[in-house]
């Protein structure tokens, strides 16, 4: 089975970036679609962006324009750079990869990382 963890967590200001990488141990990454999500305290785990095996790639509405996910398949890896960040999205950010579509709940969750965007 294929298991994420998360890095590039920490604390920025606001109007910086920030990038976070996410690692999956295992084989057959090629054909997960791998996502990051996030929650803020309080409030429910949403979407942030998604990239499918053929590279095809969805986000949410409040990160559309400041925020890109990437994949590597022959390092394992996808990234997310994140630009222009403002405090609405300190959230801790999971990385998440199932065969098929992302619902929210399906596939394998790494622990999270923090990202804090303050002055």
């Amino acid at each position: 089975q294929v298991q994420p963890v998360e890095s590039g967590g920490g604390l920025v200001q606001p109007g910086g970036s920030l990038s976070l990488s996410c690692a999956a141990s295992g084989g057959g990454f090629r054909y997960y679609t791998m996502g990051w999500y996030r929650q803020a305290p309080g409030k429910q785990r949403v979407l942030v962006a998604a990239i499918t095996p053929a590279y095809t790639t969805n986000y949410g509405d409040s990160v559309k324009g400041r925020f890109t996910i990437s994949r590597d398949n022959a390092k394992n890896m996808v990234y997310l750079q994140m630009n222009s960040l403002k405090p609405e999205d300190t959230a801790v950010y999971y990385c998440n990869l199932a065969l098929g579509s992302l619902d929210g709940t399906r596939g394998t969750w790494g622990r999270g990382t923090q990202v804090t965007v303050s002055s």
